[in-house]
């Protein structure tokens, strides 16, 4: 016999794998997992046909809310201002992001508050002059925004219009160059306030003295407490109001949320989602991206 009628008389060897990368068997069973095609993988997705897609699209909308959750609860968290208790600071209408580690987390930090623990963990004492945000102790539910003015152990007072912290009165000095009225006509008065120790100097707004939250009696704060107030001073209903009156009252440290840091965007009043043009004619840029303080 020849050698080439030996190797014609041999039978043909088949290609374990192919270049393309193509296994050449059909025998899906019979082919080692690193050796099936393409084309098999392929065919097995499309094999789950529409509920594969839906089922596809449930997983990715489930880890993208799996993961904003996670942000919302331990990173930020937006809030939008409701009402001008926080003018000139805040307007009604801004669009903030508060962070969520400052004073560490509580069971507030979590969405719908649920009672898993008590207290605070990671707990950081904020600091006197910080916009914090907070559940109102009254119904652990409604969230606050406020200056935080008094600490644990402090004595907080209003005598006449001016604010005394420990015994000494709050340094002001009026800026409002022009005539300023609010929504009634009535004139409004801005100052910027420091602290006695001159850890923090921020505007305030109000309407001058003799109004009905210009003389308080004096504020203890116990240990775990805090005072809160606005910058609105004779337009909001913050701790220097009890409770029993629909005031805030102290608020304790369990209650905080997180403090303020920025002003993401802003928008004037009648600006609406299902009005487009709103988006434009009623945008306040200058507000924009503003560091609050």
């Amino acid at each position: 016999m020849t050698a080439a009628a030996a190797t014609a008389a041999q039978p043909e060897k088949r290609p374990v794998w192919s270049d393309s990368g193509d296994a050449p068997f059909e025998d899906v069973d019979a082919t080692p997992v690193y050796a099936r095609t393409k084309k098999d993988k392929k065919a097995k997705k499309a094999s789950g046909g529409l509920f594969g897609e839906i089922w596809e699209i449930a997983k990715t909308i489930a880890v993208a809310l799996l993961i904003a959750f996670v942000l919302r609860t331990i990173a930020f968290q937006p809030f939008t201002i409701p009402s001008a208790s926080m003018e000139p600071n805040l307007y009604q209408g801004d669009y903030i992001v508060v962070s969520k580690w400052s004073y560490g987390y509580s069971k507030h930090s979590i969405l719908g508050s649920p009672s898993i623990f008590d207290g605070r963990i990671l707990d950081r004492a904020p600091k006197r002059g910080d916009i914090v945000v907070f559940k109102l102790p009254s119904d652990n539910k409604t969230d606050y925004i406020k200056r935080l003015i008094g600490l644990p152990g402090d004595r907080i007072q209003m005598i006449n219009n001016v604010l005394h912290i420990n015994g000494a009165p709050v340094r002001d000095v009026v800026v409002s160059a022009q005539d300023l009225t609010d929504a009634f006509g009535r004139p409004l008065i801005q100052a910027d306030e420091t602290f006695p120790d001159g850890s923090r100097t921020f505007r305030v707004q109000d309407f001058g003295p003799g109004n009905l939250l210009d003389d308080t009696p004096v504020f203890e704060i116990p240990a775990g407490y805090y005072f809160m107030m606005g910058d609105n001073r004779d337009n909001s209903v913050d701790s220097r109001v009890d409770p029993s009156q629909s005031g805030v009252g102290l608020v304790p440290a369990e209650n905080l949320i997180g403090k303020a840091e920025i002003i993401l965007f802003s928008w004037n009043e009648g600006a609406s989602l299902r009005n487009p043009v709103s988006w434009f004619t009623k945008v306040r840029l200058s507000r924009w991206f503003k560091v609050l303080h």
